[in-house]
């Protein structure tokens, strides 16, 4: 006896079909296109030390590897934050958080 298997689909399809996941896969390209957008204002050498992180509300959180980043990206938080409501977003308040890795 042979079982008819489910045509096979890729992963990105059944993220799209359920709707958590395609909300998840929704806020984690949102949190990207930040990013990309912010992307020029951060100094070239800290780029890799930045990670897009949750956005929620007006809210939009950056991970960041070292405190020295960190501390940079503080400081450039108020043009970020002019970036990205220049570009349509909704942003009030940039969170960086100290990355560790894990």
């Amino acid at each position: 006896m042979y079982r008819r298997l489910a045509p096979a689909i890729s992963l990105h399809q059944a993220a799209e079909g359920s709707p958590t996941l395609g909300g998840l896969m929704a806020r984690a390209r949102d949190s990207a296109e930040r990013l990309k957008a912010v992307e020029g204002l951060i100094p070239p050498a800290m780029r890799g030390a930045v990670q897009a992180g949750p956005a929620e509300g007006d809210v939009w959180c950056l991970l960041v590897k070292g405190s020295a980043a960190a501390a940079k990206l503080r400081q450039l938080a108020p043009m970020l934050v002019t970036r990205l409501r220049n570009r349509g977003w909704d942003v009030a308040t940039i969170r960086i958080k100290v990355h560790t890795g894990r």
